[in-house]
């Protein structure tokens, strides 16, 4: 058999067939989860070496999502068997069952829903106006930690990039900030929340947790954008000099698009921490949030519901990642 893709299969086949058969499933789960998962890399491995070169991008897409969803799979079976505490690690639709509970239940004790029941959005305008929209969105999860990472985002990236290409165009001024900005960047970010607290009028509002968020933002844009400036290629500099390009010019035609990849980079970076960083500040000092959800399901053992805040965590990195990209695609359509 010189069909690299059969013979992968049989020895799926025939460790599947071993593994069931000596009963390794209930002592070694684990030992037989990795080596298929080692063959199943073999098997995508010759299947993408395969497929003709115009289904490569069908097949890569297929690929990246049929994973997750197998993994889900494998989780979801892994604990009908008994091999994981359904108490501990809930299966994948008791988890999914979470999150709809979450979204369509009103929570009268903490006043708060997942999403804010946007299906009351009209009956509450009719009623209150837009202050009974508004009560919608303030009692929303999802809203109140996503309002805090974009805004923190932008207040702590816009000042990041402008100080970052002022130290990568100027030798002073990096040289008197960059010790500056080592020393505060290993600073764990959610210590300077207290400080950030003594410092607003209201050190329970919103300001804190914005601001440290805006913070986190900053030194990474700051340090990323820096780098990107520092490191754009000799090449692009003498051709703008060799055409007659002014600091202006050559700082807009050739520094900031040059630098833009590394930038974006940095604000890709940037967007992950302050996601981080808000859910961790948001089990120290939040009535609304995400990170409440986590905590709070967990201080009631409900790790269903638990296990739900945490995907909807990860679903919110995935569409700021992905709002992200479809940005630097309009910003640099060039890339394409």
């Amino acid at each position: 058999m010189n069909n690299p893709i059969l013979k992968t299969i049989l020895y799926m086949i025939i460790w599947n067939a071993i593994v069931a058969i000596t009963g390794l499933w209930q002592s070694f789960w684990g030992m037989a989860v990795f080596v298929n998962f080692i063959l199943l890399v073999m098997l995508a491995s010759h299947v993408g070496n395969a497929i003709p070169f115009r289904y490569k991008g069908l097949y890569d897409r297929v690929l990246a999502i049929g994973f997750p969803i197998l993994i889900l799979l494998v989780w979801e079976l892994v604990v009908d068997m008994g091999l994981l505490s359904a108490r501990w690690f809930p299966p994948p639709s008791k988890i999914l069952a979470g999150i709809w509970d979450l979204t369509v239940n009103y929570d009268k004790f903490n006043k708060t829903s997942l999403i804010g029941r946007p299906w009351l959005i009209p009956q509450q305008y009719s009623e209150k106006g837009l202050a009974g929209v508004g009560d919608l969105f303030n009692e929303s999860h999802v809203y109140a930690t996503l309002s805090r990472v974009l805004i923190g985002f932008v207040l702590g990236s816009i000042p990041g990039i402008l100080v970052g290409i002022a130290m990568g165009m100027n030798r002073t001024i990096r040289l008197m900030l960059d010790t500056t900005l080592s020393a505060l960047y290993v600073l764990p970010k959610i210590a300077i929340f207290p400080i950030m607290m003594l410092l607003f009028d209201n050190p329970f509002g919103e300001g804190p947790k914005i601001a440290v968020v805006a913070i986190s933002a900053f030194f990474l844009v700051t340090i990323t954008t820096m780098t990107g400036v520092r490191d754009i290629d000799p090449v692009y500099i003498q051709a703008g000099q060799n055409y007659g390009a002014n600091r202006w010019q050559m700082f807009w035609h050739v520094i900031f698009p040059g630098s833009l990849p590394v930038i974006f980079s940095g604000l890709r970076l940037a967007l992950g921490t302050g996601l981080i960083v808000i859910v961790a500040i948001e089990f120290i000092r939040a009535k609304v949030g995400v990170g409440r959800v986590i905590l709070y399901y967990w201080e009631i053992l409900s790790t269903d519901k638990m296990y739900a805040g945490l995907l909807v965590t990860m679903i919110l990195g995935i569409v700021l990642t992905y709002g992200l990209q479809w940005l630097e695609r309009r910003i640099m359509p060039w890339r394409e």
